[in-house]
């Protein structure tokens, strides 16, 4: 694991001392109830830690990490907060990585991008997820599983006081594919819906804000 050098990034800030060092930023919740609902940030009593792990330091302050544990849902007029482990990490399904049954499995890690300018960092994480729901009927017909291509983009600020990175906005955004048909007719009919939001009357991409402080601290 490369040790990121803070000072190296934002040094024009002065955010840190000449000495201080972080492989990573994390933040501590609870996991989300109902992992596919956006619209839903009630927790569990399971703890789970929000994690970004430096990968590669890349020039004019554009990071790799490594997402684990999820990342915060929370949604307007709502103060309930939630860490998803689910749509936020998602799904693999490769010949190499399917499981027993050929199916997608689900990951527990997944690569994400950042780029750090002055107090500001913005990290973005894509990952698709899968609720596994593929199925033959009568008559040869079928439907694939319900596949949701995920995006979240999140804007933090340091603060220097609490060697922490504040989440101020979250960018939140879900597709939508499925296939359904009979092998015994073609066309089949494919669903591609690029911005899907059940509960919305604009299909738009979601601008949220935290209703409480979500910290990211510095981890050593």
């Amino acid at each position: 694991m490369r040790v990121l050098r803070i000072t190296a990034l934002i040094c024009i800030t002065a955010l840190f001392s000449a000495n201080s060092l972080a492989q990573s930023i994390s933040y501590s919740g609870f996991e989300c109830l109902n992992a596919v609902n956006a619209n839903d940030p009630t927790s569990t009593v399971a703890r789970v830690e929000s994690r970004f792990d430096v990968i590669e330091i890349l020039d004019d302050g554009m990071l790799r990490l490594n997402l684990t544990g999820g990342l915060p849902r929370f949604i307007e007029g709502v103060q309930d907060i939630c860490i998803d482990s689910d749509t936020a990490i998602g799904f693999i399904g490769t010949p190499d990585a399917a499981g027993e049954l050929g199916l997608p499995v689900k990951l527990d890690r997944i690569d994400a991008t950042a780029h750090i300018s002055g107090k500001s960092l913005v990290i973005v994480v894509n990952s698709i997820y899968t609720d596994l729901s593929a199925s033959r009927g009568a008559f040869s017909s079928f439907s694939t599983s319900r596949v949701q291509p995920v995006s979240n983009t999140l804007f933090l600020e340091y603060d220097a006081q609490r060697m922490s990175f504040i989440l101020k906005k979250t960018i939140h955004n879900r597709g939508f594919v499925q296939t359904t048909g009979s092998t015994a007719m073609f066309p089949f009919i494919e669903t591609i819906v690029p911005i899907f939001q059940e509960t919305e009357s604009e299909e738009v991409p979601r601008i949220l804000t935290p209703p409480s402080e979500i910290l990211y601290r510095l981890d050593n």
